[in-house]
């Protein structure tokens, strides 16, 4: 007898800046049509870091299985090229036990990985990459990140001249490529699976946004944020002297690290943590909007929709 394949149901992505509510509306979801969520977060992978990560509660990994929460410990390398290989195995097996999967999360990295799949980027040349380095120790990483932006500005609008192992590959493809990341990233992409991803993303106000940020640094201080920082202090000193695990770089930890070293007092740890995760929100906005199919709806919109039982697919 013959068999008609069926094609599996679409992923629904819910993505936006952070402190948009996305972890919220995809659980709602989850609940309503029993899926299973993929967390598309680079941080909240990582045990130990829970409060600063907003990671979902105890009692939210009970009710719906969340993928790539709490799978790594700090120190673990886990990329970008790592998610979205991993993840489209899991989708895969989500779909096979007859359940759905959402994909939520605001990595712009780990949704570009799944959504879109990467560029044939080369890989690293280590005389190009210790150069950079060099220039980097010396002229220090504002100095590298003014290069990038004359030679990639869409790729630096992305990054800002914390992020300094993006920044040395970034400059390091211009250098073996001739051409920018940006440039790469409009070429053919890797081949990717036959499935269907219904992208959303939530639209908020700007100053809606950046007050629901404030107010969530607040809860998180309130909440114990500045004790968890203080246990990983303690305990990865060493990594962070290394300045080379970005787990430990973290808006959120960052900031209270400086504290606790005496660099700055409390009252501004806290204000360059909402004035930083401000500034990331903005940088994820313009790389949704330069590089990924979004469509975005309001989120009070979405909110009536599950209301009113209507799932998207």
């Amino acid at each position: 007898m013959c068999s008609t394949a069926t094609a599996p149901p679409p992923v629904i992505v819910i993505l936006g800046p952070t402190a948009s509510g996305k972890s919220e509306l995809a659980l709602a979801v989850a609940k309503k049509i029993d899926a299973e969520i993929i967390s598309a977060d680079s941080r909240q992978i990582y045990r130990e870091l829970d409060i600063g990560t907003a990671k979902p509660s105890p009692e939210a990994l009970q009710e719906v299985a969340h993928h790539f929460v709490n799978e790594k410990n700090i120190g673990e390398s886990f990329t970008a090229g790592d998610f979205a290989t991993e993840a489209i195995v899991r989708i895969d097996n989500i779909h096979r036990r007859g359940k759905r999967a959402i994909i939520a999360g605001g990595s712009t990295l780990y949704l570009e990985g799944v959504l879109k799949g990467f560029a044939n980027l080369p890989p690293a040349n280590p005389e190009i990459r210790a150069r950079l380095q060099v220039e980097l120790n010396s002229g220090g990483r504002e100095r590298l990140y003014e290069q990038l932006l004359q030679q990639d500005p869409e790729q630096a609008a992305t990054l800002d001249p914390t992020k300094t192992q993006r920044l040395i590959r970034s400059l390091e493809i211009i250098e073996i490529t001739g051409l920018s990341v940006t440039e790469l990233q409009a070429r053919e992409k890797q081949p990717q699976t036959n499935l269907h991803f219904l992208t959303t993303g939530l639209s908020i106000p700007r100053e809606t946004l950046y007050h629901r940020i404030n107010q969530r640094t607040d809860k998180m201080i309130e909440t114990g944020l500045c004790h968890e920082a203080e246990l990983l202090w303690h305990k990865y000193h060493q990594l962070l002297a290394d300045k080379k695990t970005s787990a430990l770089q973290s808006v959120g930890y960052q900031e209270l690290f400086q504290y606790f070293n005496n660099s700055i007092d409390f009252a501004e740890a806290v204000k360059l943590i909402k004035q930083h995760t401000r500034n990331y929100a903005k940088r994820q906005l313009t790389f949704f909007n330069n590089r990924l199919a979004v469509n975005w709806v309001n989120a009070d919109i979405l909110w009536k929709k599950l209301e009113n039982g209507k799932f998207w697919a």
